[in-house]
Order: structure tokens, then C-alpha cells, then sequence
């Protein structure tokens, strides 16, 4: 979005002004003096902007990757919907989740969220090794301002230690449930249960499922447009998002972008209203954000690039931490995956007898 960039410019522009006078702490050159950073008296306030890429290691369905997502491989013929309405869903596949087509037929967002819902329920999946990073940062050190998620997992629910009013849903959430027209909430047990006994299974996973989806109606205002918290598209997103952000960006130290393109606004826009003295650190598999103003390499004056899988960079971040006593207890409570990054990662450490070395870094 050429305005993003616009905007973004402008802020460095300002930020080059303003360093002479307020520089930022010096940059960490590894996961190691991050840690000491986070530790430090300088850094009061964090906040996190998080992506996909926090809860890849979950095993959630992928809609966007190509040739396999879930918007590569739809099959309009199999959705409850006019053929009008599945031509426009074979043109953009994206259609099917927007306020208008939803407002008008909400069977086809219904049946295509289905397992989603269902496995939100049922927890399905499980909070990553990442989310419990934003856990553990909250619990040990009091400096977690907010994470703002983009995702619509709910997985951070999953962290007991990890207080509500710490998280924004910046695109909703799939574990709550309300009327998109009268904005009346709905029990998320009800309105699952109304899920699996009239929604049909377009995956033909599930023998139980009925053949036919039937509507469900709000309760209140009778309108068939109960559906998950998630901000449809062409939607407006959450007043606590701008709310949130007006108070708690101008305090911010470090803000932490986690497994996320930066593509999407104005969630993106953190990157640049964050203070002109505050750190950076991207934490993502291939660089993001030049175009907000992020540098890497030599031309970075305050961004910090963690590069790789979320988890296995927290998971260097939190030893480096000294949380190792806590990492320990929780690796049967994570996904397969992250469970098998961290019992690797720990018996490597027990083995080259760093994990001592860790815990004094800490």
C-alpha cells in the first residue's frame, strides 16, 4: 500500500532527526545481548506484533501458501451457495469471507470454517513454543505492554499465566462467537454444537456431520448471521485495536514482529509508530518491512533480525534468558513439533554442558 509507505517514510525521515538527541540503545548483535537487553533497566516496555508464523509450528490449516492452502485447493461446487455466488468464489476465493457475501449467504463461510471451529473447541491445537515466550516475558520480567495478534487461533488463551487484557485480536478471534449484525455474543459451547449438527463437512472428514447445512440464526435479532468473532473482510477491525495502540506505543523500548509478512494494514503500522529510539527485532525465516523502514545487515540502526522458525529462535532467546527451569515442564503441553524442537534443543544443551552456561547468561 503505496500510503503505508508514505507514512513509513515520513516516520524515518523523522527518526533521523530525532537520533542525535535521542539515540537508540545500542543495537544487539546476537540472541545473547538481546537477552541481556530485555534484562536490562532500559527496557521497560515490550510489545509484540505476531503472525502466522507464531502458530505454524501448531499444525493449524494454511489458507494462503500456494498450491496447497485452503484457497488453492477450494471447491466452490461443494459449498451450500448460488452459482453466482460460487463463480465469484472461483474468481477470488478470498470472497467467501467477506461481510457482504457472509451477510447474504453465511452457509459457505460456515461450512469452509467448520474444522476450524470444531478444532478450536476441542483444542485441536495446541499453544507453540512462541506463544509461550509471550507467556514466560509477561510472568518473569512484568515488561509484555501487549501482544497484538493478527492470527485468529485464540492460542494465547492457551497460557494460563498470560492475562486477557494483555492481547488484542486485531483480526477477532475463532474461540468466541457473536451476530455480525447486531453484534450480540453467543456462547462459543452453543454455537459449536449448532456447528456440528447443521453445518456440513465439505471435507467429508466427519461421518456425523449432516448432508445438508442449514442456517443459524441470531438469537436475538433472528438475522442468519451468527458467526466466530473473526473480522470479515471489508469489515472494520476492533476499536481496542486503536485504542490499545494510541496509549501503549509511545512507551514502547523493543517491539518484537513475529512470523508476519507486514503486508497487511494498519496492523503493519506498528513497525513505524513505535518510537524513533525503540528497537526492532524480526523474528521471521526471510527478511520483511523494507518498505516500512526496517534495514537489515549494515544499515541498521535499530532493527535486530532473528532469522528462522519462531520457535527455535524463542526457544535460543529464552535459554539465553535463563528460563530454562521453566522450558522443562512444558514440553507436554506443546505441539508435537514444538515439543520435539525443545527436547532436541535441551538435550544439546545437557550434552555440551551449556545449560549452565545459559541460565549464568541470564
Amino acid at each position: 500500500d503505496d500510503s503505508v509507505a508514505a507514512e513509513a517514510a515520513e516516520a524515518e525521515r523523522e527518526a533521523s532527526l530525532m537520533w542525535e538527541s535521542h539515540p537508540p540503545p545500542p543495537l544487539p548483535e546476537s540472541l545473547e545481548e538481546m537477552a541481556r537487553f530485555i534484562l536490562s533497566p532500559r527496557c521497560k516496555s515490550i510489545a509484540i506484533l505476531a503472525g502466522a508464523g507464531m502458530s505454524v509450528a501448531s499444525g493449524i490449516p494454511d489458507f494462503r501458501s500456494a498450491g496447497f492452502g485452503m484457497y488453492d485447493t477450494l471447491q466452490p461446487e461443494l459449498l451450500t451457495a448460488t452459482e453466482v455466488e460460487r463463480e465469484a468464489i472461483r474468481v477470488d476465493p478470498t470472497t467467501v469471507f467477506e461481510k457482504n457475501m457472509f451477510i447474504q449467504n453465511q452457509l459457505p463461510c460456515l461450512e469452509l470454517k467448520r474444522p476450524f471451529i470444531l478444532g478450536t473447541h476441542g483444542r485441536t491445537w495446541k499453544a507453540t513454543l512462541a506463544h509461550r515466550f509471550v507467556e514466560l516475558l509477561h510472568k518473569k520480567t512484568g515488561k509484555l505492554t501487549r501482544l497484538y495478534t493478527q492470527n485468529i487461533d485464540g492460542l494465547e488463551g492457551q497460557c494460563a499465566d498470560l492475562p486477557r487484557d494483555k492481547v488484542v485480536d486485531v483480526h477477532g478471534s475463532m474461540g468466541q462467537a457473536h451476530c455480525e449484525i447486531c453484534d450480540s455474543p453467543h456462547g462459543f459451547d452453543w454455537f459449536c454444537s449448532a456447528v456440528r449438527s447443521q453445518i456440513k463437512d465439505v471435507t467429508g472428514q466427519d461421518p456425523n456431520a449432516p448432508e445438508v447445512s442449514t442456517p443459524i440464526p441470531c438469537r436475538v435479532c433472528g438475522q442468519n448471521t451468527v458467526k466466530p468473532t473473526i473480522v470479515l473482510f471489508r469489515s472494520n477491525l476492533p476499536i481496542e485495536f486503536f485504542e490499545r495502540i494510541r496509549t501503549d506505543l509511545p512507551s514502547v523500548d523493543l517491539l518484537l514482529i513475529v512470523g508476519t509478512s507486514l503486508t497487511v494494514a494498519p496492523a503493519n503500522s506498528l513497525v513505524y509508530k513505535v518510537p524513533h529510539s525503540a528497537l526492532r527485532m524480526v523474528v521471521n525465516n526471510e527478511p520483511v518491512g523494507t518498505r516500512l523502514g526496517i534495514r537489515y545487515g549494515e544499515e541498521s540502526t535499530r532493527d535486530f533480525f532473528g532469522q528462522g522458525k519462531c520457535d527455535e529462535v524463542f526457544l535460543e532467546l529464552m535459554l539465553h534468558l535463563g528460563w530454562i527451569d521453566e522450558l522443562k515442564g512444558l514440553a507436554d503441553d506443546l505441539p508435537e513439533e514444538s515439543a520435539k524442537t525443545l527436547r532436541d534443543r535441551l538435550a544439546s544443551a545437557n550434552t555440551s554442558g551449556c545449560a549452565d552456561d545459559v541460565l549464568s547468561d541470564g
